[in-house]
């Protein structure tokens, strides 16, 4: 087991870098029980993530702006105050990363991430740029779980699937993972992350 591993997959929200709409809407709808309503009725989980998916922020506004045009200046709001949702890296997992890479193992990332935040995130967190490559869900309109999208970034960057770990924060993400025959860990914090990693051969 500890010696089959070549390639390390990174994830990257809530993995490497902090996500959080409620920072930027807590002062945008300062009332709580409002702002939980807008995330649940309006700006959903499930309309951020077809961003990720490669839809366009103008075509994902006009819909929802459609349906709620009292909350129009609400809804632009989401992606005018993206990178306030984005506040700091998670520094141990960005230096197990690192370190990683530093030892010279084969390190890329896969992440659902909108085309256009994924590059402002770029400019935010420079150490998005170390590792061999990333595969970003709005770029290739595939997202996880989907086992298409862990299979043409198998494919893009030469990696074995059955020699290849995966580090995600979502159970869901971690089960496609597998599915598409990788080995996969959940990430809850950097102190797991070390003791997985250190059940595959790798000392951080």
């Amino acid at each position: 087991m500890t010696m089959n591993i070549q390639h390390i997959v990174f994830d990257i929200g809530k993995v490497l870098i902090h996500y959080d709409p409620n920072i930027p809407f807590s002062r945008i709808i300062p009332d709580e029980a409002e702002r939980r309503w807008f995330f649940l009725n309006v700006c959903t989980h499930e309309w951020n993530l077809e961003q990720d998916r490669g839809r366009e922020w103008a075509v994902a506004e006009a819909e929802l702006i459609g349906k709620y045009p009292e909350r129009a200046h609400q809804i632009r709001a989401f992606r005018q105050h993206w990178h306030e949702m984005v506040p700091h890296a998670y520094d141990e997992s960005v230096s197990i990363m690192e370190s990683l890479i530093e030892q010279g193992h084969d390190v890329t990332m896969l992440t659902n991430f909108a085309a256009d935040t994924f590059r402002q995130a770029r400019m935010l967190f420079p150490f998005l740029n170390k590792p061999r490559g990333v595969t970003v869900s709005g770029e290739v309109f595939l997202i996880k779980p989907d086992k298409a999208i862990y299979d043409l970034h198998a494919r893009n960057f030469n990696l074995a699937p059955e020699k290849t770990l995966f580090i995600d924060d979502s159970a869901a993400n971690v089960d496609g993972a597998r599915e598409a025959g990788w080995s996969a860990v959940q990430f809850t914090d950097a102190a797991r992350l070390r003791a997985d990693l250190a059940r595959y051969g790798f000392e951080v």
